[in-house]
């Protein structure tokens, strides 16, 4: 493993503001939602903005032609509801379409491998999918702002162009056999046939017309109107099944969050469907074993976190069946406002870029989730006509104490999210440790294989501790492969509003309320302060 290839260290420090603020991994995401708190915006507001923003600026994680959850906290109201947006498979689905190529490894969900990888690139990968209904969902019902507000600056950046950065062309390199597939992909981020390079304008052509068209229309637009058409011709075109229906049809699942009382604090999570019940089992089973938590964690602290963080998939496993996915690229950002209204918002394309398909006609990368199920009948998790994503590693967060706005997390990283997410909270709760210095602390990685991963930062004495009862992989948190995650946070901490984004990601960052301007298109990209 990569345990010795780098040898600095790499931290971010907290910005803090006293009016909120928005955490993402893009800096540019972060100052689009931070934009809507500085129009007298909340947290709802302010996480659309940064949501929309970043399906352009990071198009490879997630956007409208994706889907996701989301946890919010209503201050007034004292009470955290969820949103569910995940994709669903065309009525049209048939498990021919899909046949196993025993000749294959599994894929990286733990499924037997399609012939052709379907289930994974091309259009018959694609679900119907669920951000554009689920944004403004929560924007209807919660928010203060019009989606045409709330939308600009996406559409602003969309217009302009993204400055590319060497971190799009590694994501781009990483893809290229996929990207070079599609036409349309293969123009946009591999242009004259290699990823594009660091300086260059990243133009999705339609884009901006499709975010336009959005903001005017909304969800209706998207799944009924014009805009629908114009997405279904062209994804029956390319070869997927999916109808003008399929998308009128599609619904966002409300429902109460389920909750976790630990340390004083309450936990608020999805249930099933995302890793919020492994992150309620690793906290119950973290409170007994460690009862009264030392003033600063021990080797046998960590003990605990991996055996904690181990047998909460085994359950999870059982439950559902097969194992989850190991790694898939998904973007987390959280959201704060001046009331105590706390948003954590994942959402997802799954596989980095997706499907690898951006539409011709509506410029929207689109996700391969049709790869969630699994392609052999009488599963928890089968493919089926209608069927929706049940079981997702995404797990957003909302943390309150005394019916007081605490924090607010999640990140991306698939298998790696829970993980990282469920360290940040218990360092928080059980140690009192900063958001910074929670956020910034070495992690280890445990997910019931057959190792566990720690960090060399950790330092030596953990290191021994965790060999005792656990084949032990060394190795460093880095930007690439990133094997603990990307987190992103925010939390009152002393009358303020703080934000930090995971410091192995070199956009991301956190901003208190601004005005957005159209010069930080450019300029933004050279800078990438925390």
């Amino acid at each position: 493993m990569n345990h010795d290839t780098e040898h600095w260290r790499v931290s971010k420090a907290a910005t803090r503001h006293p009016d909120g603020m928005v955490s993402a991994q893009s800096i540019l995401a972060a100052r689009a939602g931070a934009a809507m708190l500085d129009q007298g915006g909340n947290a709802v507001d302010a996480a659309i903005a940064a949501g929309l923003a970043l399906g352009v600026v990071e198009p490879w994680m997630c956007g409208l032609g994706g889907s996701g959850l989301m946890v919010i906290w209503l201050a007034s109201e004292k009470r955290a509801v969820t949103l569910d947006f995940q994709g669903v498979l065309a009525k049209a689905t048939n498990f021919a379409d899909y046949p196993v190529d025993p000749d294959l490894p599994q894929t990286l969900m733990g499924f037997p491998t399609v012939k052709g990888n379907a289930n994974i690139e091309g259009y018959r990968a694609i679900t119907v999918p669920g951000a554009a209904a689920g944004f403004e969902h929560a924007l209807r019902k919660w928010g203060t702002l019009p989606l045409s507000t709330v939308a600009a600056p996406a559409i602003a950046l969309a217009q302009g162009g993204v400055e590319a950065t060497w971190f799009t062309t590694l994501q781009v390199a990483l893809a290229s056999s996929v990207l070079t597939k599609d036409p349309i992909s293969r123009t946009v981020y591999m242009p004259d046939g290699h990823p594009i390079a660091p300086e260059a304008s990243m133009m999705i052509p339609g884009l901006a017309q499709t975010l336009t068209r959005y903001a005017e229309g909304g969800a209706e637009a998207f799944y009924q109107g014009d805009l629908a058409k114009d997405i279904v011709a062209d994804l029956n075109a390319g070869g997927a099944t999916i109808a003008v229906d399929d998308l009128a049809a599609y619904e966002v699942l409300e429902a109460p969050a389920h909750t976790q009382a630990h340390r004083g604090a309450t936990a608020h999570v999805m249930g099933d469907v995302s890793g919020g019940t492994r992150l309620s089992d690793f906290l119950a089973y973290s409170a007994n074993h460690i009862p009264t938590p030392p003033s600063k964690p021990t080797p046998d602290t960590w003990q605990h976190y991996a055996n904690g963080l181990n047998t909460a998939f085994r359950a999870h496993n059982v439950r559902i069946g097969r194992e989850t996915e190991k790694g898939s690229c998904t973007s987390h950002l959280s959201t704060a406002d001046k009331d105590g209204n706390m948003v954590a918002l994942t959402h997802t394309l799954l596989n980095r870029f997706g499907a690898g398909v951006t539409l011709p006609r509506a410029g929207l990368l689109m996700n391969n989730a049709v790869s969630y199920f699994d392609p052999r009948p009488n599963w928890p998790t089968s493919m089926a006509p209608c069927k929706r994503i049940n079981a997702s590693n995404m797990c957003p967060i909302v943390v309150t104490h005394n019916e007081r706005a605490a924090f607010a997390l999640g990140a991306s990283g698939g298998n790696h999210i829970m993980p990282a997410v469920a360290q940040v909270t218990a360092l928080m709760l059980d140690f009192g440790m900063s958001l910074e210095d929670a956020m910034n602390h070495p992690r280890l990685d445990a997910s019931d294989r057959a190792s566990v991963r720690a960090d060399p930062a950790l330092g030596q004495a953990i290191l021994n501790a965790l060999a005792q009862d656990h084949t032990l992989e060394i190795a460093q948190r880095l930007v690439f492969p990133k094997l603990y995650a990307c987190v992103s946070a925010v939390a009152a901490e002393g009358g303020v509003w703080s934000g930090v984004n995971d410091p192995s990601q070199p956009s991301g960052g956190s901003s208190g309320p601004a005005p957005f301007t159209h010069n930080q298109v450019a300029s933004s990209q050279k800078d990438v302060r925390a």
